[in-house]
């Protein structure tokens, strides 16, 4: 991996969840890779990274990959800086107002979501441009020292600036950018972060940057001044790297960052096993998220993060709140809830042993025997089945359950808690599918998490799904993901055109964007023979509100028809279009690390991975399953369900009739039983 083969390096990738930090390491001398988890600090998440660090002996220079939740906890949490928003004189409402969207069609009391801006720090400046650039009123720069004195007194740090059509003309904002810079504020300019049009979204836009970007550029100072890191890139939510110190000043970028490190291992690990078409399933402790890859990594720029519009690129990505560390309880209508609360790293589930109370889907899966006894993390993390026990025994009072067949009140109850779970995830994987006229059936599910194994069987299953891959470093997978990421950049801008311009007039358009994105590559590091410039097209036809992504070619006409038929099921070949956006990806390509390829040469029997027998609950009723070290299985092997198979960092279930084979790169392709267990 390392540019010129220059001295070798220690390539670390970085994930934190919300209940472990991963850690996997590439040593270029060894070309080995290891990984390892440990607990997350969620009050100071750089804690866990230094722990982490801590352990290595390593005299390689390293380079770090981070992917970071320090941007998206501070903008759901709310404990961002205090941040000033300034745009158009009249148009100080825009945050509050928004797109007037019901989020609850049918509830009169349903609201919006309070803005990251109050009122009182929303502010007008005289200026107007129009839609073409022209200068309709000049800028009034009188006021702005008095609204300087003011914020001062306010304590603000970050000041966001969107003024109406500054994507077509950014003078104005670039002279009071600079004005506020020269006073010491954190600065976001819409006209540098987001040059396109829809002004409440470039304006939420604009103030999640500026009120995550002081939060995360506090966090990466602290860690680039104790880290030690000769390169230290963080992970981008649109599935690449960039260096922390670009990084840092355009958080927004970086707030989906640790689940698109995942669905870039995901694509890495399930192209090199032979699988294009593949959904992403990645079950975490807190969350789970899911992403439909057909052939590519799909990225779309309209997505929402707390109910705020985010029009950066972003790997198209849905979660929802259920994981490992999902709490369970019974609401006021007797009815069963899971999640989206966590129990997190502290105290966690109740089996961790750390004062957790309240049951979680792990502590399910333990009284499941989904779990091994011996605890988690090769038996460094203890379970304490007996308070797990007891915890559910009071959840399965309050349903009032009592035993059914063979199994107790209580592992009804547990029972019930994983179908619900696996009814959310269910969901969710319609949403990223059906929704979008994708049948599930025609994907492999590819799992990983550290709780993805113990329910990507059932889920697939419900779903239809035949065929599931489960790496062989699921559990840390989103850190790997992050050493297999390039550098990349993207730019946008709009153009506004209903006359359908050639190609070469096109090409003129794109000639500068292009030009930004090699310098800004060069930037990072990356040399010229490394460069990949991929140039697109938002088109849509005339009279649509919304438009689609295209390839930029000769034909990107026929594209889009084309497109929009696999869409929304029609086309209008005769009908006029219109370019709204050209975008331009900028990606710089870098090595991965290597994974191990192994000869097939052990013959089916698994046996010798047996580890024991042990009772497991499944929806039929509880079976006797055999217990299998997934260390010890060997490329080749074969094992068929009810089984589970253990490793350090993550339990992987088999339903009955389920056939498991072991591949020369240690992954597990499982073929699944459409039966109900």
């Amino acid at each position: 991996m390392s540019a010129g083969n220059l001295q070798p390096r220690l390539f670390i990738g970085i994930d934190i969840g919300g209940t472990f930090t991963d850690f996997v390491l590439f040593d270029e001398t060894a070309n080995q890779i290891s990984t390892f988890k440990i607990l997350s600090t969620p009050s100071s998440p750089a804690k866990a990274v230094l722990q982490g660090l801590e352990r290595l002996s390593s005299e390689l220079p390293r380079t770090i990959i981070h992917g970071s939740t320090v941007a998206t906890n501070a903008l759901l949490e709310r404990k961002g800086a205090r941040t000033a928003f300034v745009t158009t004189k009249g148009f100080r409402d825009i945050l509050r107002l928004g797109r007037q969207n019901r989020r609850a069609l049918y509830d009169w009391f349903s609201g919006g979501v309070e803005p990251l801006v109050s009122s009182d720090l929303c502010f007008e400046i005289p200026e107007r441009i129009d839609y073409q650039g022209h200068v309709l009123i000049s800028l009034d720069v009188n006021e702005i020292p008095a609204l300087v004195d003011f914020l001062h007194t306010q304590h603000v740090q970050s000041v966001a600036i969107s003024f109406l059509f500054s994507f077509t003309n950014p003078a104005h904002e670039q002279k009071v950018a600079q004005c506020f810079r020269q006073e010491g504020f954190f600065v976001t300019a819409s006209q540098e972060l987001l040059p396109e049009f829809r002004e409440y979204e470039r304006a939420s836009t604009t103030v999640v940057n500026a009120y995550v970007s002081p939060v995360l550029d506090h966090y990466l100072g602290e860690l680039e001044d104790k880290l030690g890191a000769d390169t230290f890139y963080i992970m981008q939510s649109n599935g690449g790297r960039i260096q922390a110190t670009q990084g840092r000043q355009q958080g927004v970028h970086s707030i989906l960052s640790g689940p698109a490190g995942g669905v870039v291992g995901a694509v890495h690990v399930a192209k090199l096993a032979g699988c294009d078409r593949f959904i992403t399933f990645d079950m975490g402790g807190t969350s789970t998220d899911v992403s439909l890859v057909d052939g590519e990594i799909e990225t779309t720029s309209e997505a929402e993060v707390g109910g705020f519009p985010i029009r950066v690129p972003v790997i198209d990505i849905h979660t929802v709140g259920a994981g490992g560390g999902s709490l369970v309880r019974v609401d006021k209508g007797g009815a069963l809830r899971v999640g989206p609360e966590s129990a997190g790293a502290d105290p966690g589930p109740v089996c961790y042993g750390r004062g957790g109370l309240v049951p979680t889907v792990t502590d399910a899966n333990v009284l499941l025997g989904r779990l091994p006894a011996s605890g988690l993390l090769g038996g460094q993390l203890p379970l304490d089945i007996e308070a797990s026990s007891k915890a559910m025994a009071v959840l399965a009072e309050q349903l009032g359950l009592q035993p059914q067949a063979e199994c107790s009140e209580v592992e009804a109850a547990v029972l019930g808690i994983v179908q619900v779970v696996n009814a959310q995830m269910e969901r969710a994987i319609r949403v990223i599918s059906v929704e979008r006229g994708h049948d599930p059936r025609d994907y492999a599910l590819v799992s990983f998490g550290g709780a993805g194994g113990g329910h990507a069987c059932d889920l697939a299953r419900g779903m239809g799904i035949r065929r599931v891959l489960i790496p062989s470093s699921a559990s840390t997978l989103s850190a790997y993901g992050m050493l297999t990421a390039h550098v990349r950049v993207d730019a946008v801008q709009t153009i506004m055109r209903s006359d359908e311009p050639s190609y070469e007039e096109l090409q003129g358009n794109f000639a500068p964007m292009i030009e930004k994105s090699m310098s800004d590559l060069k930037a990072q590091g990356v040399k010229l023979d490394d460069v990949e410039i991929l140039s697109e097209l938002d088109v849509r036809y005339v009279g649509q509100s919304y438009e689609l992504t295209v390839p930029f070619s000769k034909t990107y006409r026929a594209i889009f028809d084309a497109q929009h038929q696999q869409r929304y099921g029609y086309r209008q070949e005769d009908a006029p279009i219109e370019i709204v956006n050209l975008r331009v990806r900028g990606i710089g390509r870098t090595t991965p690390p290597s994974l191990s390829r192994l000869p097939i040469e052990a013959s089916a029997n698994a046996s010798h991975a047996v580890t024991g027998t042990h009772r497991l609950v499944l929806p039929d009723g509880p079976v006797l399953a055999p217990h299998f070290s997934r260390e010890r299985l060997r490329p080749g092997n074969e094992i068929d369900g009810p089984a589970v198979i253990i490793q350090d960092d993550t339990t992987i279930v088999l339903g009955i009739n389920d056939h498991a084979r072991v591949d020369e790169y240690a992954n597990l392709h499982i073929e699944i039983s459409p039966g109900t267990s």
